[in-house]
């Protein structure tokens, strides 16, 4: 593509409205590397998004193939010219990037780059991330290149404008992402509140009347036995009330963005809070009942648990598919696992009983396979509506 300048701002509107259409923060870092390669028509891409140790918390290329990016092997460091555009907050645009003093070399299958062109992507004074492109493409043969198809001040130019609303799009999403943990964290306070509140009320008189009856056995064994009726019936008052507040615990996420949007945000949050990987993946998922989707909602979250608090697993997989007209979820970890037998006759022990009262109530099936050592994987279908 040619990028004059009147021919790139029309680019830049497209890019920033793609960026626009997205919440997550993963799938906005995706859209601006591949939005700067297509812009400035360059080989390569990649944003990186720094931690506080010297590394990248996330790191996105575009133009590298994925048997390639394995093969590169760990994310790069903050060093060099990665380190002056986080540090110093400078564009950098080289002719050739090998020359630079400053350039340390690459791994072995690491991509051939010569020019250059880098912005930081910046808030305010809080550097989010470093921006570049690698190899511009020639209109020309390639003998051209020695004539100057390298990046322009235009590209430049074009990218600074990208990257400032890069900025904008990925505080969006980082914002939108918290808002979700909140939201977590705001629905299991307000059930811990609703527990104490109505429960431990019914709990509290059941007690009592259950001393009153104790009293009464010897001397008035009849109204013994009306308070231990009232004991009865305070207790299914104080079941009522707990099933009560967990039903009413149906994420607000699961009306507004269906299954596969609350499983990804969850598991995001999932995978930054604890030292295992967790990741998901949806495939051709259709829209299901409400009923369904709790249902598997609450399976995942149920399963998680026990991969996440109980397994010693480093890599737990959550897949949706689409299975006839139903879906398909699985859970998968890496973990100690366990005998399945064993723990059918312990009874409630990790939950496996509710996943399946869970899944039979909404006409699927579950299965548990485990084994010491080799980890575990639960699997629950549903029909379709």
């Amino acid at each position: 593509m040619t990028n004059g300048p009147g021919a790139g701002i029309p680019a830049v509107s497209t890019a920033i409205l793609a960026m626009s259409r997205h919440l997550e923060v993963r799938d906005v870092l995706k859209t601006i590397v591949a939005s700067a390669r297509e812009l400035l028509d360059a080989e390569y891409a990649a944003l990186g998004v720094p931690d506080d140790h010297g590394g990248f918390a996330q790191f996105v290329v575009d133009g590298v193939s994925a048997e390639q990016w394995k093969a590169i092997g760990p994310l790069p460091r903050q060093h060099g010219i990665l380190a002056a555009m986080l540090h110093n907050a400078t564009p950098e645009r080289l002719a050739d990037v090998r020359q630079d003093p400053r350039f340390g070399g690459w791994p072995a299958a690491h991509p051939d780059m010569r020019d250059f062109l880098g912005l930081p992507v910046a808030d305010g004074d809080e550097i989010l991330g470093a921006l570049f492109l690698a190899n511009k493409r020639c209109p020309e043969p390639p003998l051209s290149r020695r004539d100057g198809c390298r990046f322009t001040e235009d590209d430049e130019r074009l990218l600074g404008i990208l990257a400032q609303h890069a900025a904008i799009a990925l505080t969006n999403a980082r914002l939108y992402e918290r808002s979700r943990e909140l939201t977590i964290v705001g629905e299991r306070a307000r059930l811990a509140h609703e527990l104490h509140d109505a429960v431990s009320q019914k709990l509290f008189s059941l007690r009592l009347t259950a001393q009153a009856a104790t009293a009464l056995v010897d001397r008035d064994p009849v109204r013994a036995k009306d308070e231990l009726h009232q004991v009865a019936a305070l207790a299914a008052e104080a079941a009522d009330e707990l099933r009560a507040a967990v039903v009413e615990l149906r994420p607000a996420a699961l009306d507004e963005d269906g299954l596969v949007a609350t499983l990804r945000s969850q598991i995001q949050v999932l995978d930054r809070a604890h030292s295992a990987h967790v990741t998901f993946t949806a495939h051709s998922v259709r829209a299901l009942p409400a009923a369904q989707e709790e249902a598997m909602l609450r399976v995942a979250q149920e399963a998680l648990h026990n991969a996440l608090r109980h397994s010693g697993a480093e890599h737990v997989e959550v897949t949706l598919s689409r299975a006839g007209q139903g879906a398909l979820l699985r859970i998968a970890d890496d973990g100690c696992g366990f005998d399945p037998g064993t723990v059918r006759r312990a009874g409630r022990h990790l939950g496996l009983v509710s996943m399946h009262d869970r899944a039979g109530g909404v006409g699927g099936t579950l299965t548990v396979q485990s084994e010491p050592g080799k980890g575990t994987a639960v699997e629950m279908e549903v029909p379709g509506g």
